[in-house]
């Protein structure tokens, strides 16, 4: 009776909050996800809360099952990674490993959790574990023996020509989402939104759609700054629902050969500026963590080009890449960076993006896929603005370059590659046709989304593939 008393105390107390719920936040904070999961429940059920408080209520329990699919490591399955660098590793490194963050790691419901790529990630953001890695397994880096050559080719390709849009690479892509067997009951309607490429960019031309698995789709308009091909099929019992488009384009690269000194003033009055020079919560927020530390990467520095390029090399140096948690899992992506001390491709992009519009320079987002020969993944990078040359293409992940030619070493802060599937010029922005069940990735839009009336399908709901043919050769799948 005791126990019910307080439960009940504690449910009249988050209801008095009115759509705050402290105590719900609270037992969030501290990990406790079954008692919390048990409170939203009461609170939805037994209270007349607002359509909003709902909702919001609802993806916070979706969200620490997420959390859960992130962190389902043990310590021993760290362990047993670990011992082939460190084979007196105990659970005593691990504890230090985590003080200084190197090791992700979460209690959930009483019990230590790493986040699944933990292991791996020590490797990448501890210097002296990755010079003991790189000791044992050696130095081999296929994209950056790629970049070595092709990064200097564009350089070399734009100047002779003076061209800015230089070495197209034609590409034949075919992407599939398939839903798993009986994810969805037989008979019920499945919805999903693949990723299709952007229009208007000098650096992707040519789109052509040459096939869709169905004759009934919908091609958002290229006014969506997050753009899909839309589809809808039947589930059959036993089999999986497949969504597949087949298409063309032309991937150029793109390279700015600034001066800094012919960067001209911004007006700041126009629309342009102050779109994207200002806050967007709650990923763009101009914390007092932020203004400290653009305070000591910045200094007295004026030239917006020069600028950049200070918050570009401080991210370089000092927040390693690292695989990441799903970003709707993360409340403030910046923040966690300089919590963390690392980051992945969206994160380190919105870090230097925060910094960037906070020192006056407009930033804004892109991503889609990086489409190498040598690695094809999930990518996200950025542009920045600069009067005088206009929309610049800024990627923070792919780094200085190990060229001794300036140009060379800072490419990524003014250029791109040939190897680019642009999808997003935005974050967080609404899907064409409309989602009815909150994203699965809330920030990016990259794999996919799919739903069905039964609510939205997470990501261990299905499996998407990317093929990709170079000039009618299959090189990635």
């Amino acid at each position: 009776m005791k126990m019910i008393i307080s439960l009940l105390l504690t449910f009249s107390s988050l209801f008095a909050a009115k759509g705050d719920f402290p105590s719900l936040k609270k037992e969030i904070a501290s990990g406790n996800f079954t008692v919390a999961s048990k409170m939203i429940d009461s609170l939805i059920a037994t209270h007349s809360l607002n359509v909003s408080e709902v909702n919001d209520l609802k993806f916070e329990k979706d969200k620490m099952q997420r959390i859960k699919l992130d962190f389902k490591k043990t310590a021993q399955d760290v362990l047993s990674y670990v011992k082939k660098y460190y084979p007196k590793a105990d659970e005593k490194m691990l504890a230090k490993w985590e003080k200084d963050y190197s090791l992700e790691s979460m209690t959930i419901d009483g019990q230590k959790r790493y986040f699944n790529r933990a292991a791996s990630n020590l490797f990448l953001i501890n210097k002296e574990a990755k010079r003991k890695k790189e000791k044992v397994d050696g130095n081999d880096d296929t994209l950056k023996d790629f970049l070595k050559v092709h990064v200097p080719q564009v350089v070399k390709d734009s100047k002779a020509s003076s061209l800015r849009i230089v070495d197209p690479v034609k590409m034949k892509i075919t992407y599939t989402i398939s839903v798993k067997p009986n994810v969805v009951p037989d008979g019920e309607t499945v919805r999903c939104w693949l990723p299709y490429p952007r229009e208007g960019h000098a650096r992707q031309s040519d789109i052509r759609l040459l096939s869709v698995n169905d004759d009934n789709y919908i091609i958002a308009d290229n006014s969506n700054f997050q753009r899909t091909l839309y589809m809808e099929k039947e589930a059959v019992k036993d089999k999986p629902t497949v969504f597949k488009m087949e298409l063309s384009y032309t991937s150029s690269s793109e390279w700015f050969n600034i001066d800094p000194k012919k960067v001209k003033s911004y007006d700041k009055s126009s629309e342009l500026y102050t779109t994207y020079t200002s806050e967007s919560a709650p990923h763009i927020v101009f914390s007092d963590n932020i203004k400290k530390l653009s305070k000591k990467i910045v200094g007295n520095e004026t030239n917006p080009y020069l600028k950049a390029r200070l918050i570009y090399k401080w991210i370089n140096d000092n927040i390693p890449w690292a695989g990441a948690r799903e970003y709707s899992t993360l409340d403030n992506i910046p923040e966690y960076a300089l919590k963390n001390h690392h980051g992945d491709c969206g994160i380190k992009t919105l870090l230097f993006m925060t910094l960037a519009r906070y020192n006056g320079i407009p930033a804004k987002w892109q991503s889609g896929w990086m489409m190498h020969p040598v690695e094809v993944n999930l990518h996200d990078w950025c542009e920045a603005y600069f009067e005088g040359y206009g929309w610049v293409p800024v990627d923070q992940s792919f780094g200085i370059q190990n060229n001794p030619d300036n140009d060379v070493k800072y490419f990524y802060t003014n250029g791109m590659d040939s190897y680019r599937y642009i999808v997003n010029d935005d974050f967080s922005k609404p899907l064409s046709p409309k989602k009815e069940f909150p994203r699965s990735e809330t920030v990016d839009f990259q794999r996919g989304e799919v739903e069905w009336q039964g609510g939205n399908l997470y990501f261990d709901k299905w499996n998407y593939d990317m093929e990709i043919k170079y000039n009618d050769e299959t090189v990635q799948k």
